[in-house]
């Protein structure tokens, strides 16, 4: 194939992902519940996984706390063979049903939390087992996998299936398989986080303001909200530290 035909054929293959996604809905549904039901009871989601899916879970985690102001720690991603495997395949990690379990432990994991195996084959020993151990411990336990009937999914009290199907490459997941499990993880928390009161409108009214161009956003939400100038607005944004706390400490007379 030439390049503009390699790019056509990837597209077209890319474009079928959000259908599976959407034919996963009502699995997610559940899963969605039974989180925002752990983490407001004070509990806590965990991603184990290896290789591809355990990266997306950290990435996922990660982005939570700036996005929505969230304790670090709420959510937590764990991959097989550690933090070196974030840039660096660990070889025969995933082969290791032992290990998510002691990984967890080192969390302090507990009934108040829930775990979600993330595998796109659903036969990551690794995943299998840490969902085995959760569950025999009374802790909930959810997948994102990308096949049906899968090990992994029975091992999860909340399976979410993502039928991708074959990849344009045989078994590199990291490309159907990993879109459709980022736009479930997309989903899963972004929707937790709205039912948590974490947005408002369709705002990230308690994001960090880490840098310029975030400050920036929350003087122009201060603005929109409260209908000021920027200087005050920005004089707000400083003294409270958070659109949330700049709106309501101005709308209770607490301003400048």
């Amino acid at each position: 194939m030439s390049v503009h035909e390699l790019l056509v054929n990837i597209n077209r293959e890319d474009k079928t992902v959000p259908l599976a996604v959407e034919k996963a809905i009502p699995q997610l549904e559940n899963l969605v519940n039974a989180t925002v039901e752990r983490l407001q009871q004070g509990g806590r989601l965990f991603y184990i996984g290896a290789g591809t899916s355990g990266r997306l879970g950290i990435v996922d985690a990660s982005e939570c706390p700036p996005t929505y102001g969230v304790p670090h720690g709420m959510v937590v991603g764990i991959i097989a063979g550690g933090d070196t495997a974030i840039r660096k395949a660990v070889e025969f990690a995933e082969d290791d049903e032992q290990q998510a379990w002691k990984d967890l432990l080192e969390h302090h994991v507990s009934e108040k939390d829930i775990v979600v195996g993330i595998a796109a084959s659903g036969r990551t020993p690794y995943v299998i087992g840490g969902l085995n151990a959760c569950r025999e411990r009374g802790i909930a336990t959810g997948c994102i996998v990308c096949n049906t009937g899968s090990a992994v999914a029975a091992a999860a009290e909340f399976p979410v299936e993502v039928v991708t199907g074959a990849e344009f490459v045989t078994g590199s997941t990291r490309m159907k398989a990993g879109t459709g499990q980022k736009l479930a993880l997309n989903m899963l928390t972004t929707s937790a986080m709205i039912k948590l009161g974490r947005v408002k409108g369709n705002k990230m009214v308690d994001m960090q303001l880490s840098n310029h161009k975030l400050v920036d956003r929350g003087i122009r939400m201060v603005m929109e909200e409260l209908g000021v100038g920027r200087a005050e607005a920005g004089a707000l944004l400083t003294k409270y530290g958070s659109v949330r706390a700049a709106v309501e400490a101005y709308r209770n007379g607490n301003g400048q």
